[in-house]
This record gives C-alpha cells, structure tokens and sequence, in this order.
C-alpha cells in the first residue's frame, strides 16, 4: 500500500533551512549547509537497524526513490524468512548475471545479443562489476545515467597538427538504449526467479532532433568515391545501405544464400525488430549478381573476413569515413546510419506512403517513420501544390 507522507510534503521540504530535517516513515530528508537536500533511511527491518543514506536532490535522487529502498529490503528480509536451506541460495554479482543472462537469450533466440553484448561490456559491467544483484537499486541505476552524463573531453589532432579537444558525452539517446538492456536484464532476472523485485528505471526525455540525410548530389559524390577507394567492401557497403536502408550490422552480415535476386529480397533472419525479407531495387539486384561472381567460391558470406572470429566484417568504420571526407562531407556529421536515414528520408519525399515505408524500413512503429515525414516539408508543400492545381484545372 502506498505510504501517504504529512510531513515530507514538496513544499515543505523545499522551505527547510540548512541544518534542518524532517522524518517520517523512516525516511530523513535534511537540508545541509550548501543548500543540497540530502535523503537517509532509518528502519528496523527484522530486528536489525538499517541506517542508510541514499543520496541527494543535487543526484537527482527523489522521496520516492527512499521508499522503494525500504520496501526493496523488506522484500528481502521476506525472502530469507522462507527457510531455504543455508548455501541454496545464490546471489548473483551484476557481471555474473548478465553473462547468465545473454547465455539464456541465446538458447531463447533472443534478439540484438551482439549489441546488448557490447551495451554491457563496454559500459554497463564496468560500473556496475561485483554488486550484488538484488542491491541494484533505483538510485543505482539515477548514479549511472549522471555518471555516463559527465562531459569527457577527448584530444585529436587537426589537419594542422594542432590540439583539439570535442565533448565525448553520449546523447541521451545512446545512454538510454543502455537503459533498455539493464531493464530487459532486470525483466528477465525476475522472470528466471534470480530477483524479485525489479528497480524502477527512467530514461532520458530524447529531442527528437533533426535528421541528417544525403542530397541526391552528395549521394552521387560519395557513390563514386567510394567506388574509387582503395577498400574492396565500401563500395557495394555504401550502395547497399542507400538501395535498402537497412543497418551497418544486418548488412554486414548478409549471407549469400539470404538474396534471392528473382524475388528481389534479402531474407534477414536476426534484424532489431526481428525476421524479415528485406525488398530490393532492380539496380541493386544487378549489382549484386555482379558483386557475388567476384567473390571467392565457398564463402558465403557478402562481407568475408577470415580474420573475424565471425567469418564477415563487423566494422567499417575507417574505410568509410575516408570516403566521405574525400567526397568533401564532414565525417564526424555523416556516419554510417545516414545511409539508413537518406534511404528512408527520400521514399517520404518521393510520395511513398509510410505503412509501406515502414515494412521497407522495418521500423516497430509508424510513429517512428513518421519522425521523418515531419523533418522535411518539402513533399508536403508539393502535394498542396498538385491539389490546387487540380482545383484550378477544374475551374
């Protein structure tokens, strides 16, 4: 039952000179000297005195989050009151179950493991490492997102040999797609019975900003220097990519045995939003007959790289930022997504309609097509001008 506070009010708290504290239900909120409302627990959970602090307004942390720290371990005290017998229980470490976890998804057939992989390796395991599961709570997670916040200046060097200096701090975007993995991990964690609560996560509030897509005469600059370029696999990357919209990672990956050319589709058996036969156009299909003749007989991949422990490219980062600074565009401004932006920013202003865009761009929701119908008005204004001309013709 949720706990109604006479005491810790909004306003009430807001008014509280430095020094001062209010407690109710357990919960303190002092006000310190620097002005900083600081949050504390002061329960007793099963005969033991739990004396906690939780953290501060400056951290973002809240009234709520203090209580959801005291029911998380009353939950707990609960659950060791079932009985089992010492040494059953195991309490995993946050590394251990999300190794636990992607191994299950496998046997699932879960979906985007590589990328939930690399999410947690390269950010969420660091921070987190050795705590205890169960421990992981909703301020956890609040000191998480401040931490991944944090500006980071990185030095490179300019065309001039001069030192630069350009702010690392992820989008809120990214950090919340880091956010979807823990919150998946947490879901799962208490479907598999490792936890039984889960911590209550808030993401970001993402600007839906604007769209950086391609011109058609930036498109052909940069098709004929990719086709110049010394890399034998940034040339079909890039026409692929501008042909299809599809991602860096399912193009990639495409194997040769997954294109039929007389259907003129691509099957994608593990794509973001699942399976799907990814539709191709005429000029694509023609490249492609060309493009597999030239590959080595027995590979089967479109990508091969011997050296990858996967058997295909994985990135192609370098070869593709070359191209674009050779076709005189900012690479640090067109990565290698735009071609999937370009693909789907031109179907709009061609007059495609988006359900059809949608099955195209394999997107999960209209709603997310929509985002690029709004970007540009340009196929709009054309429409209201066939309409009033077709009034006009009438007259």
């Amino acid at each position: 039952m949720t706990k109604k506070f006479r005491k810790l009010k909004r306003t009430a708290m807001r008014k509280l000179d430095a020094g001062v504290s209010l407690t109710e239900h357990g919960i303190i909120f002092e006000r310190m000297q620097n002005g900083d409302g600081r949050f504390s627990v002061n329960v007793m959970v099963d005969g033991r005195r739990i004396h906690r602090v939780i953290g501060c307004e400056s951290e973002k942390v809240t009234l709520t989050q203090a209580v959801d720290f005291i029911a998380q371990i009353r939950t707990e005290a609960r659950q060791d009151r079932l009985g089992l017998p010492q040494g059953r229980k195991t309490i995993l470490s946050f590394k251990e179950a999300a190794e636990k976890y992607l191994e299950m998804l496998k046997q699932e057939d879960g979906r985007d493991i590589k990328g939930k992989r690399r999410k947690l390796n390269q950010h969420l395991i660091p921070f987190f490492g050795n705590m205890p599961l169960v421990k992981i709570t909703s301020f956890q997670i609040e000191r998480y997102k401040k931490f991944r916040r944090g500006a980071k200046a990185m030095k490179s060097h300019d065309t001039t040999g001069r030192s630069t200096y350009k702010n690392s701090s992820p989008a809120p975007g990214t950090i919340n797609r880091e956010l979807a993995v823990i919150s998946h991990l947490f879901s799962k964690a208490r479907e598999w019975g490792w936890i039984t609560l889960q911590p209550k996560i808030n993401r970001f509030k993402e600007d839906s900003g604007r769209i950086i897509y391609l011109t058609v005469e930036q498109i052909r600059n940069l098709i004929e220097c990719a086709k110049a370029d010394g890399s034998p696999q940034i040339y079909p990357f890039v026409v692929i990519g501008l042909d299809t919209s599809l991602r860096m990672s399912n193009i990639l990956s495409i194997r040769k045995e997954h294109i039929d050319l007389q259907r003129r589709v691509i099957y994608i058996p593990k794509s973001k939003n699942g399976m799907h036969e990814q539709p191709i156009t005429v000029h694509l299909a023609e490249f492609l007959a060309g493009y597999i003749i030239g590959l080595q007989e027995g590979c089967p991949w479109l990508f091969p790289s011997p050296a990858s422990r996967t058997g295909h490219t994985v990135n192609i980062r370098n070869p593709f930022r070359r191209v674009v600074e050779a076709a005189g565009l900012d690479p640090d401004l067109i990565v290698r997504h735009t071609l999937r932006h370009t693909a789907i920013t031109h179907l709009v202003q061609a007059g495609v309609d988006l359900p059809t865009i949608m099955r195209i761009s394999s997107h999960k929701t209209l709603a997310m097509v929509q985002r690029y119908a709004h970007q540009n008005g340009e196929h709009i204004q054309q429409a209201m001008d066939k309409l009033e001309t077709r009034y006009q013709s009438q007259g």
